[in-house]
């Protein structure tokens, strides 16, 4: 009896397993526009994101170009204890840790607050003139970003420091004095792309149910009281989802923003994990130690991803997966 129990179900598990699959073909073929129309996009993460994993080996083995992956000496951890042990990195790490600090604290609540502003402004034409104004810097790349910087606030012929001077007052280095730098990169940051990010938290603003705010009316609720009561809770869930997909960035502060704003004067405070990559990997072709270094950046980005989606679904919110 227990053999022919387990043969029925060896035979259950082959049907379920063959309906299923037949079901998945059946829904493919359905859905087979909508998957086709999805395919660049599937397309784009297996070639740029998905096949260069297999480079990771790299960051084990004191890589030549010559020899290949399968040929190249294998040195275990050694890359890693190099970079840890390095006089550089904790600079690296602390230069990296503020500039992303500073985002998160400054950058991340302004489009929350743009787009509840812009959602009370009830003449469409001045917001509309106000929402193409703000979104116009996020297609500036930051080349002209930076350009637009130093003309600005350059002290030899920068507008805002020829005003100071007119004023009578002293010129300040604001590009050369490393007490400024992260300042300038944050404020970079929310004019270029805080305007942008306001698209996301205006279309998760739209979808709140217009029910709510005519029953807040009715217990006597201002604007304001309606903004931090059914605004703001409505839209929760995607500024948590942000928050958290915002965490797993932490390590990545922007190579070309940084690069471009860099100078002599401000390395101190200036070079991060990106710039030190491109410094050490492709300026002096050290390709298996900078690989060490960008798994330790994902490693670190997966655990805070990870850590803060747990905590997220603890305080019943729906995280991110």
């Amino acid at each position: 009896m227990p053999k022919v129990s387990l043969e029925v179900g060896k035979v259950d598990k082959q049907t379920a397993r063959k309906s299923n699959f037949q079901l998945a073909v059946k829904d493919i073929l359905r859905d087979r526009y909508l998957y086709l129309l999805a395919l660049p996009g599937i397309l784009y993460f297996l070639i740029f994101k998905y096949v260069p994993m297999g480079g990771i080996l790299i960051a084990f083995q004191e890589y030549s170009p010559y020899q290949g992956f399968l040929h190249s000496k294998w040195v275990g951890f050694e890359n890693f204890e190099r970079f840890f042990l390095g006089s550089e990195f904790w600079n690296l790490f602390r230069n990296t840790m503020m500039i992303s600090l500073l985002n998160l604290v400054f950058f991340f609540p302004v489009p929350i607050i743009v787009s509840l502003l812009l959602n009370e402004v009830r003449n469409m034409k001045f917001k509309t003139t106000i929402q193409s104004i703000v979104y116009l810097p996020h297609f500036f790349s930051w080349v002209i970003i930076a350009g637009m910087t130093f003309l600005l606030f350059s002290r030899t012929g920068g507008v805002i420091n020829n005003v100071v001077a007119m004023m009578g007052f002293e010129k300040i280095d604001f590009l050369t004095n490393p007490n400024y730098f992260w300042i300038m990169l944050t404020l970079q940051s929310i004019w270029k792309e805080a305007g942008w990010g306001t698209v996301i938290f205006l279309a998760a603003i739209a979808g709140t149910d217009p029910a709510l705010y005519e029953a807040s009316k009715m217990d006597g609720a201002n604007r304001l009281h309606q903004m931090w009561y059914v605004t703001l809770p409505s839209i929760r869930n995607v500024v948590i989802t942000l928050l958290i997909l915002r965490l797993g960035q932490v390590m990545d502060v922007g190579f070309e923003q940084v690069y471009l704003m860099t100078s002599s004067a401000v390395s101190s405070v200036s070079d991060v994990f990106e710039t030190y990559v491109f410094r050490m990997g492709v300026k002096n072709g050290q390709f298996s130690f900078t690989t060490a270094v960008g798994l330790f950046k994902s490693v670190v980005a997966l655990i805070l991803v990870v850590s803060t989606n747990w905590l997220a679904k603890k305080f019943g919110e729906d995280g991110l997966y």
